[in-house]
């Protein structure tokens, strides 16, 4: 569980399918204060033995929630600013203006964001800068990066 009452930020994954990316956010959830949100259905099983082969062992440290959708997430935080991170947004992270809670969404490794998630406010869709070369960034790559500008953006940890 997070030792601060308020998660610094609030990481969603939308279908993850890779275990160890999904253990490699939550990790960076842990450093930062952030509360990571599942949305099934999720590509691995949240049993303790697949935890600790995913190299999760430390999930005992973090604030994580597993939901049956999207809407149960953006219900419950339906009063926060969010963020869609996708490469096929114009604007890039270093122009938003973030703030401590507010909300990142991150699609699937395999699929990313439904186009109807991407289409419904676009203006809070985000990217990192890539050539056109590279298909993708690796999600837990992305997510760090992102948690991380920030944080800086707001002047680091509580």
């Amino acid at each position: 569980m997070s030792s601060s009452p308020e998660p610094s930020l609030h990481i969603v994954l939308y279908q993850p399918d890779i275990p160890q990316n999904t253990g490699n956010i939550g990790r960076t959830c842990v450093a930062i204060g952030a509360k990571l949100w599942l949305i099934r259905p999720l590509g691995f099983k949240l049993d303790e033995k697949h935890l600790r082969r995913a190299g999760m062992d430390y999930w005992q440290h973090l604030d994580w929630e597993a939901v049956d959708s999207l809407a149960d997430v953006q219900s419950r935080l339906s009063d926060r600013t969010w963020w869609k991170l996708t490469k096929f947004a114009t604007r890039f992270v270093w122009d938003a203006d973030f703030e401590p809670g507010h909300v990142f969404l991150f699609g699937s490794e395999s699929n990313g964001l439904p186009p109807r998630v991407l289409e419904e406010s676009p203006d809070s869709n985000l990217k990192l800068p890539m050539l056109e070369q590279v298909r993708s960034l690796n999600l837990a790559s992305t997510a760090t990066a992102v948690m991380y500008e920030a944080i800086r953006q707001f002047g680091g940890l509580r």
